[in-house]
């Protein structure tokens, strides 16, 4: 097994699952890691586990170090189990632990996913954990993205144990961001977000100034590689992402039976040319729900297209929609579209649905029976591009 000591004492002993392609519904074509970490001290800690069928493989990097058994705390940031799967594991290894998780939420979820057995230290904002010539303080982080988050501070070493904020799926054999593709890097940090923290942007907000109070020099996260080097550059792109202001481009989303909605979904992408704004234009067919989200997270604009078949909508927009409800991107600007052969419900019901979302709608539902006509392909163009 290969451990990594970040500092002296500090240990990263968590997993690689190089494997892994979906994760909550979104793909993660890089794989994903689980990062735990161990600190040696007087006392010893360890800052959360892996999902659970990596159990045995967290264990045996941390026997690499010391015996699991002489582990005094179990520092839970995260009830969710790809960060506390391996809690009963643990536990069986290091009997006498005491579970440090937030209070009230980390308690009750813990208690509900592995019972009340184990001895627990419930925690608040600005408590703190001496371990001897460390120091861990407590910074809850409620709904980033659940309510029991909470992150880890080690003033001693600058060291934040970031939980899922700042995190990637990201498979590696090196550990920090500046061993690895940086470009890389930060298209799965903005995938990550985009993905999952994408409806907390405003507690993202609030939580930022106070992530930035801290002296930093390692962010440790739950998920991807560590950052030592660009610390600036992801809490950058952190506020970029919740502030929630768009960019000017557009998001072209459609799925087609015999090709006239798609015909509709190339006109409406050259009228966003006409009109200057940069566009991308995804077929359900082929792109991954998440890989479009990833792109409407800083869009303007978004169309969304369907064809009409037993007088709904096609069953892949509806799963998109309905992805991108719970994901809540604000300040959008949008409309539908879609090709029908008798009904045409299609569109109707993609409008209604994108008004569910509280976008901004900039036209009533654009529909064509059966096959577009050239002159109504230039005229929906025109539309596009005079639309404000």
């Amino acid at each position: 097994m290969n451990t990594t000591e970040l500092r002296p004492g500090i240990y990263a002993v968590g997993v690689v699952d190089w494997n892994v392609r979906s994760f909550h519904g979104y793909t993660t074509n890089r794989g994903a890691t689980y990062n735990a970490y161990l600190i040696v001290d007087e006392k010893t800690a360890l800052i959360d586990t892996v999902k659970a069928p990596f159990a045995g493989e967290l264990l045996e990097r941390i026997r690499e170090i010391m015996d699991p058994a002489q582990i005094d705390y179990l520092v839970s940031n995260h009830v969710e189990m790809d960060h506390s799967g391996s809690v009963p594991a643990v536990m069986e290894a290091a009997p006498h632990a005491v579970i440090v998780t937030s209070s009230p939420s980390g308690l009750n979820g813990l208690k509900l996913h592995y019972g009340d057995s184990y001895e627990y230290m419930p925690v608040k904002g600005g408590d703190c954990l001496n371990l001897g010539k460390h120091t861990l303080q407590f910074v809850p982080t409620p709904m980033l993205h659940w309510p029991d988050n909470m992150v880890t501070y080690c003033p001693e070493e600058k060291i934040l144990f970031s939980n899922d904020a700042f995190g990637q799926h990201y498979s590696s054999s090196k550990r920090y961001d500046d061993e690895v593709d940086m470009a890389e890097v930060m298209a799965e940090a903005e995938k990550y977000y985009a993905n999952i923290l994408m409806p907390y942007g405003m507690q993202m907000k609030k939580t930022l100034p106070v992530i930035e109070a801290l002296d930093i020099r390692l962010i440790a996260p739950s998920h991807g590689v560590m950052w030592r080097s660009h610390i600036e550059d992801i809490v950058n792109a952190y506020k970029h992402y919740s502030d929630e202001t768009p960019e000017h481009k557009a998001v072209v989303v459609f799925d087609s039976m015999w090709h006239s909605t798609e015909k509709m979904a190339r006109a409406i992408v050259e009228g966003f040319a006409m009109k200057g704004v940069p566009v991308k234009l995804y077929d359900l067919k082929v792109d991954h729900i998440s890989d479009i989200m990833t792109d409407v997270l800083k869009a303007e604009y978004i169309a969304v297209g369907s064809s009409t078949m037993n007088n709904q909508m096609l069953p892949s927009v509806a799963s998109f929609l309905c992805y991108m409800k719970g994901l809540a991107p604000k300040n959008k600007k949008a409309f539908a579209f879609g090709s029908y052969g008798w009904g045409g419900q299609s569109a109707g019901l993609i409008h209604t649905e994108l008004e569910a979302c509280r976008f901004r709608i900039l036209s009533e539902p654009v529909k064509v029976q059966y096959v577009p006509s050239e002159s109504f392909l230039k005229e929906l163009s025109a539309k596009v591009a005079a639309m404000d």
